[in-house]
This record gives structure tokens, C-alpha cells and sequence, in this order.
């Protein structure tokens, strides 16, 4: 989105709320890509010519620079098929504002207006795959074999994911989408294998941990100074907000750090993020007093109350998520 780097895992905090995390619930049980209608891209677009509310003042993720014919394929051009991604993800983290089926119709709108009808072709093959992938992501996410936080753990999800996109896409598709992400994973597995490491002395840690700094390649490097940045930035406005800093002057500062649109973006994101605590905070005091008022009911009464109280506040989407907070 504009103003920001493309999401990595080093800003899961931020990034996570700027945009939208994907329920579980809405890959599951949706109907497969071949169904999805070819719907008008203006009849589902949001207010003020934004897809969705929480998109307004940013622009697409991906640069659909047309090749010249004779180029090679699109899909097999590591360029395009990573800029396809972005372009895929920035529209996939509206579900929940907006139904799956209306969102791949806006990307195939966008891929067959921004390129030529042989690259858009290829490159709505690639979405279709890419669907089909995120859904049976899913399941390898839930198997138990996979769980875990230990670094042994890590490793077998993420050995267990390319296993699942060599299914469905070429090797160079594989590396124009997923080289950076991989990358990036192998380092901080690297890292996470030395910090765990119990037969090394710190000095050896540290030895080790600048060893993967001088082979990580340039363009990590780049992403992870930026990822930093953000980080850097978010801690400052939490300070600032402690010691009675107005929205305004964290926008500035923002700003300054960014540039207007971005800050205008994070500033969005915090009144999401102020409006779901609300939200939240009200489910848990009507949750508790359901709780009360319902003690000598049966189970089977309770969780259907809940459960009814849960639709009134909540969408499908978010629901999953109330588990944390119970």
C-alpha cells in the first residue's frame, strides 16, 4: 500500500491490522475458482471509488508493467509473478469486508484491463491457483504434526508449505512469489536455530548472528532496515500517546517519518483498531452477564445464547477470533 513496504513477517503487529487478517472461516467451504462469476468491478467497488472502507487513500500493491510480446511468460518471470502477489494479497486482506467471490471478480477485472489479454490470461491462471492454494493451506495449518513454537516445529511448517506450492505451481513461479518470503524465513530460522543453540557461548552466538548479516542478501537487507523503521516509528507514537500526544501530532510525526498517505493509512488503522477494543469490551461485559443471568440454565442453552450474541455484534469473519478474548 502506499507509503509502506510490502508486508513481511517483521510486521505481523502493524501490518496485521493495517491489512485485515483473513478469517480461516472464509477459505473454508467457498466455491472453487471455476464458479466465481465475472462480476462488474464498479458494482463492488466501495465509497469514493475505494474497493473496500478500509482502503481508502491507498492504491494497489503490484506493478502489472505489460512485457513486450516475445518476452517470455508472465508466469514464468519472477518479476511479475511476485508483483501478481502483491496484487493478489492487497485485495484478499478485504475478506471480511467483502465477500470472496466480489474480490477475485475485482482482480480479474484489474488484470484484464491493466494487461494484455495473453499476460492476463496467464496471470489469472496464476489466481486461480493461488485461491486453491490458500485454502489448502488451511489444512496443513491445522494438522496437529505441524503445531508448535519450537524451532524444529518452524522448520516442518515451513518444509510442509513448499511441499504444498510445489503442487500447484512451477519452480519459477515459486521463486517470483515466494523467493523473498522464503529467504527471509530460512534467515530467521538461521537465527532462531543460533539464539537456541545451547552449546554456544554468547560470543559464538554473536560470532554467528554477523556471519548471517554479511550473507543475507541485499535486498532482505533493504526490507528489514525498513521493517525496523516501522517498528521504530509505532514505539515512538505509543511514547508520545503516554505522555498526552494528540492524533494530530502523531499523524505529523508520521508523516514526516513517511509520507502523508501513510500516515493518513496508520492513523486509520488506530481508530480501527480504538473501535474494535470497543466492540470487545462490550461483548465481554453482555457475555458476562448472559454468564450470570443464565447460571442455572444447561450448557446447550448458554452457547446458544452466546452464540446468537455473537451474530448480533459480529461477522462471520470475525467470530473466530472472539476465542482469545474469552
Amino acid at each position: 500500500m502506499v507509503g509502506l513496504a510490502s508486508p513481511t513477517p517483521l510486521r505481523l503487529g502493524l501490518m496485521a491490522l493495517a491489512l485485515a487478517a483473513v478469517g480461516i472461516g472464509v477459505w473454508q467451504g467457498t466455491a472453487p475458482d471455476s464458479a466465481v462469476p465475472q462480476m462488474d468491478a464498479e458494482r463492488v467497488a466501495g465509497a469514493g471509488g475505494a474497493f473496500v472502507r478500509s482502503m481508502q487513500g491507498t492504491q494497489p500493491d503490484g506493478d502489472l508493467q505489460a512485457r513486450p510480446s516475445g518476452s517470455g511468460s508472465m508466469a514464468g518471470s519472477a518479476l511479475a509473478s511476485g508483483e501478481l502477489r502483491r496484487l493478489f494479497d492487497y485485495y484478499l486482506s478485504a475478506v471480511g469486508e467483502q465477500a470472496l467471490d466480489a474480490i477475485v471478480a475485482q482482480i480479474r477485472s484489474e488484470l484484464n484491463s491493466r494487461l494484455p489479454s495473453e499476460q492476463a490470461q496467464r496471470a489469472n491462471r496464476l489466481l486461480g491457483l493461488y485461491i486453491e492454494f490458500k485454502r489448502e493451506l488451511v489444512e496443513v495449518d491445522a494438522k496437529p504434526e505441524l503445531a508448535g513454537n519450537g524451532v524444529a516445529a518452524i522448520r516442518k511448517r515451513m518444509l510442509a508449505v513448499q511441499d504444498l506450492r510445489a503442487r500447484y505451481f512451477t519452480q519459477d513461479e515459486v521463486q517470483g512469489m515466494f523467493g523473498f518470503e522464503d529467504a527471509y524465513d530460512m534467515d530467521a530460522i538461521a537465527r532462531l536455530e543460533v539464539s537456541e543453540d545451547t552449546t554456544l557461548t554468547a560470543q559464538q552466538k554473536q560470532q554467528q548472528l554477523a556471519a548471517l548479516d554479511a550473507a543475507m542478501p541485499e535486498a532482505l537487507r533493504r526490507e528489514r532496515e525498513a521493517s525496523h523503521g516501522v517498528v521504530r516509528v509505532e514505539q515512538q507514537a505509543v511514547a508520545m500517546r503516554a505522555k498526552g500526544a494528540t492524533d494530530d501530532d502523531i499523524y505529523r510525526m508520521r508523516a514526516n517519518e513517511f509520507d502523508p498517505q501513510a500516515a493518513a493509512r496508520l492513523a486509520e488503522v488506530d481508530r480501527e483498531e480504538a473501535a474494535w477494543k470497543a466492540r470487545i469490551a462490550h461483548y465481554q461485559s453482555e457475555r458476562g452477564r448472559v454468564m450470570k443471568n443464565m447460571a442455572n440454565a444447561s450448557e446447550s442453552e448458554r452457547q446458544s445464547t452466546l452464540s446468537q450474541l455473537q451474530r448480533s455484534l459480529f461477522t462471520e469473519a470475525e467470530r473466530p477470533r472472539l476465542i482469545a478474548y474469552e
